[in-house]
């Protein structure tokens, strides 16, 4: 029953005393599961999908997020810099699965976070996302995270025949490595928004660690063409990013989207590709890791961090997914 688990009953709607019988029905119908969505989705979002005056909307949306505060899921309003530092110490990583790339990292790819690999086809970035399914499961010593990831696929590069030949080289029970993966296949940009504000009970009931979005923009690099569409385009990325920014932090998972690149033809020095998605992905990411080849190798760079220097690192793609070449970079 609903009842036996504890931690529910804490995040159920109806745990704010200012959500009666109808406000909870009026919000489960707009897809409102647990105080978590509203923190995730936000007043403005919430205001729109029930009809609620923004007022309304705000005060609940901070009550929820009040409560998870005192829950300890998300940190308080005002904590000092050493409660950060002291918590951040404890924070899981994800194995790449590549001793080089988790060296990059800091360890790996990091929960509460999201993280963004970009670069030209053929690269290695589904490659990436395949081996992090695999390793998500493995426990914590072994580099996963012990749970399951959510892999929402817009360019249908999702393979399970590659996760079954990444666990088999990894010496994992394949069938195993299935079961763990949850796959939604988003057709348009629309779709991609609603599995993304449909993920929270995923998340939690499915003890899932890991989201991939593969890619996060390009339904909306292909179905917004133009100058004209331009500003459209951009205020839609911008809301789907910092829903995954919310998801990472209020459910603890790690987050990583792939991008595209694209010809920059005014470049006078340095490299010509940029990633697409402009400021709004740039400014939402807390890593960015632009991918390039180097001969049967592979370079990853460090462009943006909020700590880790900017640097490149070899690896390699492999029957094992992604692993490290017989030789580094210098």
């Amino acid at each position: 029953m609903e009842n036996d688990n504890p931690l529910k009953v804490q995040l159920s709607l109806d745990s704010i005393e200012q959500i009666g019988p109808a406000t909870k029905t009026r919000l489960e119908q707009a897809g409102f599961s647990s105080i978590k969505d509203l923190v995730v989705r936000g007043p403005v979002d919430v205001s729109e999908a029930t009809g609620m005056e923004i007022e309304k909307s705000i005060y609940l949306c901070n009550q929820a997020r009040i409560r998870l505060e005192d829950l300890g899921i998300i940190d308080k309003s005002f904590v000092t810099a050493t409660q950060l530092y002291n918590k951040r110490k404890r924070e899981d990583r994800l194995s790449t699965g590549s001793k080089n790339l988790d060296d990059l990292f800091g360890g790996g790819i990091e929960t509460r976070a999201v993280t963004e690999v970009y670069g030209e086809y053929g690269t290695g970035k589904t490659q990436i996302c395949h081996t992090l399914c695999v390793m998500v499961k493995q426990t914590k010593s072994e580099g996963g995270l012990t749970g399951k990831a959510l892999y929402i696929d817009t360019e249908n590069t999702f393979r399970p025949e590659r996760i079954v030949s990444i666990a088999v080289a990894r010496k994992i029970d394949p069938q195993i490595a299935l079961e763990n993966v949850i796959v939604a296949k988003a057709y348009n940009s629309a779709h991609q928004e609603l599995i993304i504000q449909e993920s929270g009970p995923i998340i939690d009931e499915k003890n899932v660690k890991l989201l991939i979005v593969d890619s996060a923009v390009a339904h909306y690099r292909a179905e917004y063409i133009g100058r004209g569409a331009l500003s459209e385009r951009q205020q839609k990325l911008n809301k789907f990013m910092h829903i995954l920014v919310r998801i990472a932090e209020t459910y603890e998972v790690a987050v990583l989207v792939t991008n595209q690149i694209q010809s920059s033809p005014d470049a006078i020095f340095g490299d010509a590709f940029r990633p697409t998605g402009g400021h709004v992905v740039a400014h939402t990411s807390t890593y960015r890791v632009y991918l390039k080849r180097s001969g049967k190798n592979r370079i990853a760079r460090m462009v943006d961090s909020p700590y880790h220097p900017e640097r490149e690192v070899l690896f390699t793609l492999s029957e094992h997914g992604v692993s490290d070449p017989s030789v580094s970079l210098r």
